[in-house]
Formats: structure tokens, sequence, C-alpha cells
């Protein structure tokens, strides 16, 4: 996620951490090329073949078509972020509900352990769910938060996460058998873990299903090879201006393109991802507060202006 102070607009015009223009960038310079070389060649292809010239009007239309395709594109994928971004905003709801509930009912000699404990796994929870979104070795961060005897039914699983889930209702299960709990308060309980067990689903569910290849495929054609014929319609018109204006159309709508394909993987390291680090961190911050015990981890750095 890019966090940046807010600038002024002047500023925001060369800003270059945190734009997508660096991975457009080489795209834009051949089309830059494309642009001078059609200019330059323009005098001679219309002496030759002057029934071939193209002008603007096809151009503008083609570009209206492909500006609503995108903008449907970037919908998609903006929404897709959104979904994911409500869902781990549920978990840090629901981890601080079950930490406070824990210890609302019991008895104040058993509370700071439970919680403690409770606390603990949930955060190992939203650890293991995130490295399980991103593809990632979830070891280290396991192994920081978890007994040994927890840490052994979650080795070589595929789904961690849920493993975990299943440890806490294993532990809110017991309370209940033992009398520790009501059937009203066993059932609050069970229904903030079912709760993380549907973030967990939605977020595999969005990580899972990306936009068809074949229309991301569709998209990369159709904006590569109008950017890259744009040139020839507008130097007739423009002429040595062609260059200029054709290479920001390009920059609107390859830059359109990138943003929506970060966008479309939520849960990635990307700098328009999910800051999932930040995330767990202020999720282990919040139940360990109302635990009572410290965090064991280190909140996150922004580097280049990118929080992950």
């Amino acid at each position: 996620m890019i966090v940046r102070p807010r600038l002024h607009w002047f500023r925001l015009l060369f800003v270059w951490r945190g734009s997508v223009l660096p991975q457009i960038v080489g795209r834009l310079v051949v089309i830059f090329i494309v642009s001078v070389v059609s200019v330059a060649l323009s005098g001679w292809w219309l002496q030759h073949f002057p029934q071939s010239a193209l002008s603007i009007p096809p151009f503008t239309l083609m570009g209206i078509a492909l500006a609503i395709f995108l903008g449907f594109r970037n919908s998609v994928s903006y929404e897709r972020f959104w979904e994911a971004r409500k869902q781990w905003g549920s978990l840090l709801i629901v981890a601080r509900n079950l930490i406070n509930k824990l210890g609302v009912c019991q008895p104040e000699s058993s509370v700071a352990g439970l919680r403690e404990q409770a606390a603990r796994r949930v955060t190992a929870f939203a650890y293991a769910l995130k490295h399980q979104l991103r593809g990632t070795d979830p070891s280290d961060d396991l192994r920081l938060r978890l007994s040994s005897e927890c840490l052994a039914t979650i080795d070589g699983k595929l789904f961690p996460a849920q493993i975990i889930l299943q440890s806490i209702s294993e532990q809110v299960g017991m309370l209940r058998h033992d009398g520790r709990l009501s059937e009203m308060a066993w059932l609050a309980l069970a229904r903030d873990i079912d709760r993380l067990g549907e973030v967990a689903g939605a977020s595999e569910r969005i990580a899972s299903t990306p936009i068809p290849y074949t229309y991301r495929v569709l998209m990369n054609r159709t904006v590569v090879i109008y950017c890259l014929l744009l040139p020839i319609g507008l130097t007739t018109t423009l002429g040595w201006l062609t260059p200029l204006i054709a290479t920001f159309v390009a920059y609107s709508f390859l830059a359109l393109e990138t943003v929506g394909e970060q966008l479309e993987d939520p849960f990635g390291i990307e700098a328009n991802d999910l800051a999932l680090d930040a995330l767990c961190h202020t999720i282990e911050s919040a139940a360990c507060e109302l635990a009572g015990v410290a965090p064991l981890g280190q909140a996150p750095r922004v580097e280049d202006f990118v929080l992950t």
C-alpha cells in the first residue's frame, strides 16, 4: 500500500516513487520512438501512399471504447480490493470481540492466562492466513506465537490458519464442557470463531479466483496495439507534437491497465496491494492490549513510500 503525505498538485506532477510510472516507462519509450519515426517518415509515406493516410476520428472512437473497457476492468479490480479490505477489517473486529468475551465470561483468576493464549492464537491465525494467501512460509511467525504442541499439529498442513482456528474452537469447547461457560456465552464465542472462518474463506475465494486470463490478454493487446497505432493517426494533424501527445495518451491507458492488474490480486506485495503485514501487526497489537501482554512482532516499516 502506498503511504505518502498529501502533496501539492504541482509536486504530484513529478512523483516517481509510489506511482506506476516505473512499471510502464519502457513501453512509453517504445511509443515515443514509434512516434518520432512516424513523423519522420510521414512525408515519404503520404507521397507514395496518399490513399492510406490515417486521421484522428477513428482513433477517437476506438479510444472511447477502450476507456469504457478499462474503466469496467478497474471497477472489477477495485471491487475485489475493497472486499478484501472489508474482510480483514472484520477480522480485526472479531478478534477484539473474541478476546473481550473470553475475559468477561471467565472468573478473574483465570482470565489473564486464557486471554493471553487466545490472543496469541488469534494473532497466529491472522499471520497464517496472510502467508497462505501470499504463498509464503509462515514458520517464523507461527513459531514465535504458538506452543510446540500446536506447531506440531500445523506442520505440513496446506491450510494452517484453519488448524489454528480449530484449536481455538477446541479450547472454547473444553471450557463449555468443564462448565466454565454458559450456553449463551459459548454460542457467542462460537459465532465469533465461525466469523473468523468466514473471513478466511472469503479471502481464499478472492485469491483463488482471478479475473479470467483471456480478458487480461485481450485488454493488454488492445491497449498496446492502440498506443502503437495512435502516432500514425496523429502525425498528419499534429506533426512534431505527435510524440508528446501520443506518449501522454499512452501513459493514461497503460497506467490504468497497470493499476487494474495490481488491484486484481489485493493480497500480493505490489505497491497498490493491501498492507497485510501492517494489518497483522494491528490485529496483534489490539488483541495483546486487551489481553494485557506485549505484542511479539515489530511494526513493518515504510520503504520507498510503500507499506507491505
